[in-house]
């Protein structure tokens, strides 16, 4: 079975950090394009970053600067480090692994950023 889990969400001060991780098993995870996705309360869900199987990564420009997406295929773990987080960023986290014509998902972690 595929399984993707996320964690490292939580609660953070404006203007803190936080590196969310998403172990994943069940696929051959070099080969897949790696995403983290976001929804807030009453928001369509969003892609915030991905990364492909050969390394490319690209940003939501809202996030650019700040986020930075990683991988390590030896781990099957895809990563988002989070800094100068704004109250903004407060969402669900969804971690998405996809390759061809399919596709799964994370069940989501929480990051609310307030003070």
């Amino acid at each position: 079975q595929v399984q993707l889990v996320e964690s490292g969400g939580g609660l953070v001060q404006p203007g803190g950090s936080l590196r969310l991780s998403c172990a994943a098993s069940g696929i051959i995870f070099s080969v897949y394009t790696m995403g983290w996705y976001r929804q807030a309360p009453g928001k369509q869900r969003e892609l915030v970053a991905a990364i492909s199987n050969s390394g490319n990564t690209n940003y939501v420009d809202s996030v650019k600067g700040r986020f930075t997406i990683s991988r390590d295929n030896a781990k099957n773990t895809v990563y988002l480090q989070m800094n100068s987080l704004k109250p903004e960023d407060t969402a669900v986290y969804f971690c998405n692994a996809r390759f061809g014509l399919g596709g799964h998902w994370g069940q989501g972690t929480q990051v609310t950023v307030s003070s």
